[in-house]
């Protein structure tokens, strides 16, 4: 039964929504203004201690005055302060490959990164190499270039209003724009998440279960202190599961339910490339409900983003294909990460020639996909509530609701196919975990999907006290290892420092 908006439950449960919203931010908003390379600090603070030492020494063999001598020391304390600069906003490869294509955009108006690398603080290994338009060898980021393309935008708007850059202020302007990136969309995901939750689930428990684990008990708040594709991927899912909710469930027939589908779901997938399956799955699903519709409002919003992504690849890369579709080739002109390059006067080489640790890839199939389901980078193992998920899917794909069934089989199938792909169609050089980071990160866009597909098991979950339990455990769990990057999400997850540690 639906309860009215104005209710004491519905008061109540909006209450307690607000309150895990609140603590979710503050609490990413927290450490992000906080975020730093910690592991830096104290060698920084050393050499600078050490420069300065050897400098007074020799203003002190030149006799000069007082005034003199603290003139000259405050220029040189200046320059070992900026030559000796360590510390950094920018804590992964994966981030500042971006950071570095944003920064090339509104400064150097282009793409190419090569007169923005250096080796201490503006380094990274996630770039490619190729012939530019001027018929040179350089270097680009290797991620997609539409999400670097929009957040340039907010970039020039700083740079332009303050003429503060990435590179005199990266901390300021960093976080600043991650405010916007990251924890002001996250806000909306858990708002939408929690009116999905009131639209779907029966019960209370199930609700604010619901709500408690999408604010602190998934991998994506982590992510949140750094520049990254799979916040995202996720805000948008939930802004594509919305609309979708809004036409499937509720019947509105309004156009921009399906502009915001189209619009939402297309730009999942150019943040996600197999999220194309979603985009796919929607619009199969939206064009049985209202072909009209489908036509004249959701096509064109999702081809707005596909031009966009298409457009904005050329006009970096001069050709329509993403940079991850140009490796692993025999040809060395179609393989753009087969490359050695000059960075402050030394020839260094990819380091994709020789990859090191995780991201040499698991030999072993079986292995990958124990340690992908339920090992080191476990999506069930490190976040123990996506198997509530799981059975709540299957409970809602018995029933007899025709909605709720086809959004549950649809949410199954998409799992089941970009699980299949990742463990079972991608060659060594992939099967790498996605590289050193706190969990299986190419799922992390599921999250709002299998939120949602929890409500049917939590609300079977209401009135037994001991399968209450065991939800609160798995939520604790989940919690657990969203809290363990505590500083950078780019560090490998509890069960693999405790694997390593027992050797």
């Amino acid at each position: 039964m639906t309860e009215s908006p104005g209710c004491v439950s519905t008061q109540l449960r909006w209450s307690v929504y607000s309150l895990l919203i609140a603590l979710a931010v503050g609490n990413m908003g927290g450490r992000l203004f906080s975020v730093n390379s910690v592991n830096r600090i104290d060698l920084e603070r050393h050499l600078i201690r050490q420069d300065l030492r050897k400098a007074e020494q020799r203003l002190k063999q030149k006799e000069l005055s007082d005034d003199e001598f603290q003139k000259y020391l405050a220029e040189v304390r200046q320059r070992i302060h900026a030559a000796r600069r360590l510390q950094r906003p920018f804590l992964s490869a994966n981030d500042r490959s971006r950071w570095l294509a944003i920064r090339a955009l509104v400064e150097l108006g282009t793409y190419e990164i090569d007169d923005l690398l250096d080796s201490n603080n503006w380094n990274t290994i996630d770039m490619v190499q190729h012939e530019g338009r001027d018929g040179k060898k350089h270097l680009y980021s290797s991620k997609p270039p539409l999400l670097i393309t929009l957040l340039a935008g907010e970039y020039w708007l700083v740079h332009s209003a303050t003429g503060m850059t990435l590179e005199s202020h990266p901390f300021l302007i960093g976080r600043l724009m991650l405010v916007t990136i990251n924890i002001l969309p996250m806000m909306l995901m858990f708002f939408l998440l929690a009116k999905m939750a009131e639209r779907l689930g029966t019960s209370d428990w199930s609700r604010i279960f619901m709500v408690s684990c999408a604010t602190l008990g998934t991998l994506l708040t982590p992510f949140a202190v750094v520049l990254n594709n799979h916040i995202v991927a996720a805000v948008s899912t939930s802004i594509a599961l919305y609309a979708f909710m809004r036409i499937w469930f509720d019947g509105e027939n309004r156009t921009r339910y399906y502009v915001i589908c189209g619009l939402a779901a297309a730009f999942t997938a150019a943040n996600e490339l197999p999220a194309l399956i979603f985009l796919v799955a929607l619009a199969g699903v939206l064009w049985t409900r209202d072909r009209k519709a489908w036509l004249c409002a959701f096509l064109p919003a999702a081809m707005l983003v596909v031009v966009a992504f298409f457009a904005t690849n050329y006009a970096a890369h001069n050709v329509l294909t993403p940079p991850y579709m140009h490796k692993g080739t025999d040809n060395p002109e179609e393989n753009w990460y087969d490359y050695t390059y000059i960075l402050e006067g030394k020839e260094r080489e990819s380091y994709w020639r020789d990859r090191q640790g995780i991201d040499r890839g698991e030999p072993s199939r079986s292995a990958y996909a124990f340690h992908v389901l339920v090992g080191h980078h476990g999506i069930f193992s490190l976040t123990p509530v996506w198997l509530i998920s799981m059975l709540g899917l299957v409970l809602w794909s018995l029933q007899e609701d025709k909605s709720k069934r086809v959004l549950a089989l649809g949410i199954l199938g998409m799992t089941i196919v970009c699980l299949v792909f990742y463990i079972g169609l991608r060659p060594l050089e992939d099967r790498n975990y996605g590289g050193v980071c706190s969990g299986f990160r190419w799922m992390f866009w599921f999250a709002p999907c299998w939120l949602l597909g929890m409500l049917p098991a939590l609300d079977r979950f209401a009135d037994s006290r001991g399968w209450r339990m065991v939800a609160l455990v798995f939520l604790m769990m989940s919690a657990f290892s969203a809290s363990f990057p505590t500083w950078n999400p780019w560090r490998h997850p509890w069960i693999y420092r405790l694997i390593e540690y027992a050797g």
